[in-house]
């Protein structure tokens, strides 16, 4: 069972390849998504990375939570469920 990680904190120049390649020293990496602002098409600083297994998960978060990459320092932790509330607009949950 795979497991999604919000990554935050990222410079505008990363790029999907670039965490892609940091992932997988944790273990393997099914999908990375940089957030993109939706007007301008620029980074917003956030990204999905969905990982294959959990145990993989965990160590991503152990290796890479307040890791610096480029001059910054990552977030990464579990990403929330998304829910669709009854307008049909997503919402956040807690896990």
């Amino acid at each position: 069972m795979d497991a999604r990680l919000e990554v935050g904190n990222l410079a505008d120049t990363t790029s999907n390849d670039d965490l892609r390649q940091l992932f997988a020293q944790a273990g393997e990496v099914a999908l990375v998504a940089v957030i993109k602002d939706r007007e301008t098409g620029l980074s917003t600083g956030q990204a999905l990375v969905t990982m294959t297994t959990r145990a993989d998960t965990r160590k991503a978060i152990s290796m890479f939570n307040a890791y610096h990459l480029g001059e910054r320092a990552m977030t990464v932790s579990l990403a929330r469920r998304r829910l669709v509330r009854s307008s049909g607009r997503p919402h956040h949950s807690q896990p």
